[in-house]
C-alpha cells in the first residue's frame, strides 16, 4: 500500500509538471512581455491581509468545568483571551505560481507563533483551471472546515467533521479542478459576504501525510482524501451548493504509557455530504460524516475500531441595515466517535446548541455574541467518566486588514 501511495504521487508529480512545463513554453512564446517593458519583481505581487480576533466567555456561566479541548480553550478561563492573530502573505508571483504563507501569533492560545499555511498553487494550464498544491494547506474534506474563521458565523467549528483533521491541515499534495466561471463563483462567495468556503476546486484529490499539521510523520502511510462540490446560481440569483466528501488512511494516536500500549496505529476512513443555501437573506447550512477510527473505550480500559458519526444544521438570516450587516443564527451540533489526535483518541460524545447574532459593523469591525448550551463528554484512561454540562454567553470583537 505505502508503495503505491508513493508511487502515485510521484506520477502526479511528474505528470502535472510536465503539462505545466508544456504550458509555460507555450505561454512564453504567446505572451512575450516587450523588451521596452518594465519587469515586476516578485515581492511587488506580495500581497499582506490579515485579522484579529479577542473573546470574552465568562458572562452567565454556569459550569466553570465545562471546556472543548479542539476549539476554544478560553472556556473557564475567565479573563480576555486572543482566540487569533492571523497574517497572510500570498500573490501570483509568477504567471503559474501563486503563494501562500499564513502564521498565526495566537496558536494554542499561548501567544505564540506557529505556520498554519505554507503552499505554492502551480498552474497547469493558462487559465488556472487545473492547479496543483504543494505544502501544507488545509485537507479538502467538508465546507465548514475549509471556510475561513474569517468568514465563519459560530465562533467555533464543529466537532463531528472538524475531529477528522486537526486544525483542518496537513502537509502533501492536491490536484484541484473548476472551470474558470466557477472558479470565478467560489471569490464572489466570499468576497460578497455570503460566507462562501473558498476556492478549493469543483474537484479535489489529495494524498497528504495524516498526522495533521506540524506534526511529524509517524508512518509513512500517505492519506488519500476526495472532494467533489457545485456552487449552483438558480435563475433567481438564490446560490445553492452541494458537496461529497471522503478520505481514508491509517493514523498513529498517543497513548497513555501506562495503559495496554501494544497498538497505537488504526485504519480509519470517512465520507460525508454538505448542502448549504446561502443566506439571501434566509440560509441553511448542514453536514453530516460517518466512518470508522480509533476510540477509547472506558469499559476496557483500551482504544479500539468503531464507528463514529456527527454534524450539523445551522438557520441563518442576513440582514443588510444602515449601521451594518446583522446575522442571527442558530446551529445545533452532535459527535459520537473518537478524536484521534488525543490522548487513548478519547471518546466524545456532544450535543450542543448555539444561538447568537453577528454584526459587521464595516469591512474592517465584526461582533459576535453568542449562547451556548453543551453537554460534552470527553472520557480516556486518565478520565474515564468526565462529562461536563453547562451554558454560557460568549462574545468576539474581530477586526479585519
Amino acid at each position: 500500500m505505502r508503495i503505491r501511495f508513493a508511487a502515485a504521487v510521484v506520477l502526479l508529480m511528474m505528470i502535472s509538471l510536465s503539462a505545466f512545463a508544456r504550458g509555460a513554453e507555450g505561454d512564453s512564446l504567446q505572451n512575450k512581455i516587450p523588451e521596452s517593458s518594465t519587469p515586476v519583481n516578485w515581492y511587488d505581487r506580495i500581497q499582506l491581509r490579515g485579522y484579529v480576533q479577542v473573546r470574552y466567555n465568562g458572562l452567565i456561566e454556569t459550569n466553570p468545568d465545562l471546556g472543548c479541548s479542539q476549539c476554544d480553550k478560553s472556556w473557564g478561563s475567565g479573563g480576555f483571551f486572543l482566540r487569533r492573530i492571523r497574517l497572510v502573505l500570498s500573490g501570483q508571483i509568477h504567471e503559474r505560481i501563486y503563494l501562500y504563507i499564513q502564521p498565526d501569533f495566537a496558536s494554542g492560545g499561548q501567544n505564540f507563533a506557529q505556520i498554519r499555511d505554507a503552499y505554492f498553487d502551480v498552474g497547469l494550464d493558462a487559465k488556472q483551471e487545473f492547479r496543483l498544491r504543494i505544502g501544507q494547506s488545509k485537507v479538502p474534506f467538508g465546507f465548514e472546515n475549509l471556510q475561513s474563521s474569517q468568514n465563519r458565523i459560530p465562533l467555533d467549528r464543529n466537532d463531528g467533521l472538524n475531529s477528522a483533521v486537526l486544525n483542518e491541515r496537513d502537509l502533501g499534495v492536491f490536484l484541484y479542478y473548476a472551470p474558470k466561471e466557477i472558479r470565478e463563483r467560489f471569490s464572489y462567495l466570499v468576497s460578497s459576504g455570503l460566507k462562501g468556503s473558498g476556492d478549493y476546486g469543483m474537484f479535489g484529490l489529495g494524498l497528504y501525510n495524516g498526522q495533521t499539521a506540524n506534526l511529524p510523520e509517524k508512518n509513512g502511510n500517505f492519506h488519500v482524501v476526495s472532494r467533489a462540490t457545485y456552487p449552483m446560481k438558480l435563475p433567481s440569483g438564490q446560490f445553492v451548493e452541494a458537496s461529497l466528501q471522503g478520505y481514508a488512511g491509517k493514523f498513529v494516536i498517543n497513548r497513555n504509557p501506562l495503559t495496554d500500549f501494544d497498538r497505537i496505529e488504526f485504519p480509519e476512513y470517512r465520507f460525508g455530504t454538505t448542502f448549504i443555501i446561502y443566506p439571501q437573506p434566509f440560509g441553511l447550512q448542514a453536514e453530516f460524516n460517518w466512518g470508522k477510527g480509533p476510540e477509547f473505550n472506558p469499559d476496557t480500559n483500551d482504544v479500539e475500531l468503531t464507528s463514529l458519526k456527527g454534524g450539523y444544521a445551522m438557520l441563518s438570516y442576513m440582514k443588510d441595515t444602515a449601521k451594518g450587516a446583522i446575522i442571527p443564527f442558530s446551529r445545533y451540533h452532535y459527535y459520537a466517535g473518537g478524536k484521534k489526535f488525543e490522548m487513548d483518541a478519547a471518546r466524545h460524545r456532544v450535543n450542543e446548541l448555539e444561538v447568537g447574532v453577528e454584526w459587521q459593523i464595516n469591512r474592517a469591525l465584526e461582533l459576535v455574541t453568542m449562547y451556548t448550551v453543551s453537554d460534552r463528554s470527553a472520557q480516556n484512561s486518565l478520565d474515564p467518566l468526565n462529562r461536563e454540562r453547562g451554558s454560557l454567553l460568549r462574545i468576539q470583537a474581530q477586526v479585519n486588514f
